[in-house]
């Protein structure tokens, strides 16, 4: 039989700890995310390993709402939309179009974007960079600067090259035409070759490039092109093309050269800015950022495979070499 001393125990430290009484009961945090990546991509496995950092474990006091766009009827705006529905407290948005769903589907959850292939400040997402306003922050890497420093990387590291090719598609279409109006003052011979319907074909497109251009191939980002990293590393390799790529994710494929920032890095942030929500901040208060840390991977055993030679001080200006 229990002594009324311990009942009077039992109740008092209950009545001490309501807190702990009341974190049982709060309801879990809800991150959506509409993506057309596998969730076992590394900026996905990143964002993972972040929040887990920070505290949050799916399943307990946080729940992922990932909606593949491509198994909604209307895309991009539909899984926007499915996300609304489902209440989530804050939307993760990785592509242009669907910070846009996002923006006009709601005015209430924050969303926090990772601009990687537009530039939301030219598409009016937001006002400025240190007070982004509306319900939206996050990050913004700009491209657009990045394409001259590719070139000119390309042209150090295959000294006689003369010409290339440029895949883009409708989301890379900035990155083709800076990349285009840099290529002259290089004395680059640059042809690009737009590609439009998913799954695309990309031995279909080299072939469209006149044949002085095939051996060298520059590639922006988008959506589909890093999904197809794998695919086009393969390409490259299987046609012993000299390429070069934005993010290290395409080098560790079997591309032979990147510059760019970090991808799972600005996921990682980008958890962060989630982890600041969560406690209490408003997005419009916190200011986008900007990745400030650049690298230049090159593959060496991708170069040897080609049959090409990359250039010593290209090597030794390098971060990392893959051999």
């Amino acid at each position: 039989m229990m002594r009324r001393r311990e009942v009077l125990t039992l109740l008092g430290g209950a009545a001490a700890c309501p807190r702990v009484a009341l974190g049982q009961v709060q309801k879990r945090f809800r991150i959506g995310i509409t993506t057309i990546q596998q969730r076992t991509s590394p900026p996905y496995i990143a964002f993972d390993q972040r929040l887990r950092e920070l505290g949050y474990i799916d399943g307990q006091n946080l729940t992922l709402e990932f909606v593949n766009p491509n198994l909604q009827a209307d895309g991009i705006v539909g899984s926007i939309n499915e996300l609304v529905r489902r209440n989530v407290d804050l939307i993760v948005a990785p592509y242009e179009s669907a910070v846009k769903a996002a923006l006009e589907a709601t005015d209430t959850v924050p969303v926090v974007m990772i601009a990687i292939d537009y530039d939301p400040l030219e598409l009016g997402f937001i006002k400025s960079l240190s007070r982004p306003t509306r319900n939206v922050t996050g990050l913004f890497l700009q491209q657009i600067e990045l394409a001259k420093k590719r070139v000119q990387i390309l042209k150090d590291a295959l000294t006689d090259m003369q010409a290339a090719t440029m895949f883009w598609d409708r989301s890379s279409e900035d990155q083709w035409k800076a990349t285009q109006a840099a290529a002259g003052s290089f004395g680059l011979q640059l042809i690009g070759v737009e590609l439009t319907e998913p799954p695309y074909d990309y031995d279909a497109a080299l072939a469209k490039a006149a044949p002085e251009h095939r051996s060298v191939l520059i590639m922006p980002t988008s959506a589909v092109f890093y999904r197809d990293r794998e695919r086009l590393a393969e390409f490259a390799l299987r046609h012993r093309i000299a390429s070069i790529f934005v993010l290290r994710e395409w080098v560790e494929a079997g591309g032979l050269l990147s510059y760019g920032a970090s991808f799972p890095a600005m996921f990682r942030r980008a958890a962060e800015f989630v982890d600041r929500i969560a406690k209490g901040a408003k997005a419009n208060d916190l200011p986008v950022e900007q990745p400030t840390k650049f690298e230049l991977v090159v593959n060496l055993k991708t170069a040897k495979a080609i049959g090409v030679t990359i250039s010593p001080e290209t090597l030794v200006r390098a971060d990392e070499v893959i051999e």
